[in-house]
């Protein structure tokens, strides 16, 4: 497991440089402005901010599924903007990504079928291989009685997780979550948090490698004795807050608003 040391020597997986975020659906729109920072190996951040505050346009940058409307982004040391399409992808295939709302899934598709596509589609995998690495996740992520259901019959919740084990399924080295706590019971939120923190520790699943974890949210109380890295994005501004430490011991009232609410 890697040490804190080890990890601030590690060189970033993912970094913005002075980067201005643009809105998904209006791109000459910029959300956030002059955004630094990097994640390493084995991180975990906890990325708050209020409704239209631009998480899910910064997540989705982060991503590489869109560029930056001004700084530089660099995806494992690679300019985004110099890189070629396959280096792209190849890039992409890095990161699992978790989005808002459901995950994004094909409703028309089962479980299994949705979890076993990214390793069918990008990876070519023989049926055997598929298979096992599909039944592998579904019993990581407690899906395996939902695995013959169609996607679009199960709620939101379950939507979720079932694109946390589509993510999961490449083994990435970085997972990425637009807000999935959102809307969950406690019993589902505490699973996601357990879940979430045995990936970050390093999990058989991915070779006992920390997997680097950024997941935005609208209520950091709920990660804060969870993640161990905290920013805040606030009126066009990215905020980093620190660790625990510091967020817990900050008197800054757009922070103490942000955890009260």
């Amino acid at each position: 497991m890697n040490t804190p040391a080890s990890i601030d020597a590690a060189a970033p997986l993912i970094e913005l440089v002075q980067a201005d975020i643009a809105a998904v659906l209006e791109p000459d729109v910029a959300l956030v402005e002059r955004v630094s920072w990097q994640l390493r190996p084995g991180e975990y951040w906890a990325v708050g901010g209020w409704h239209w505050s631009g998480k899910s346009d910064w997540l989705t940058t982060v991503a590489g599924l869109q560029h930056p409307s001004g700084g530089q982004h660099l995806l494992f040391g690679e300019d985004i903007t110099v890189m070629t399409q396959p280096e792209l992808v190849a890039a992409r295939l890095r990161m699992g990504v978790v989005f808002e709302n459901g995950g994004r899934l094909f409703p028309q598709m089962t479980v299994r079928e949705n979890i076993a596509l990214p390793l069918r589609y990008h990876r070519n995998c023989p049926a055997e291989e598929t298979n096992e690495a599909v039944e592998t996740v579904l019993a990581l992520t407690g899906l395996a009685d939902s695995a013959p259901q169609l996607a679009g019959q199960l709620n939101r919740g379950w939507r979720q997780r079932v694109a946390l084990a589509r993510a999961l399924v490449l083994r990435p080295e970085v997972l990425l979550l637009d807000n999935p706590l959102a809307g969950l019971d406690p019993r589902q939120v505490r699973w996601w948090l357990d879940t979430l923190a045995a990936f970050n520790a390093g999990h058989a699943w991915l070779g006992g490698r920390p997997l680097a974890i950024v997941a935005t949210t609208d209520d950091l109380r709920l990660w804060r004795d969870q993640a161990r890295q905290f920013a805040l994005l606030q009126g066009r501004r990215w905020l980093s807050l620190g660790g625990r430490t510091e967020l817990i011991a900050s008197e800054e009232s757009t922070i103490r608003e942000f955890l009260a609410a």
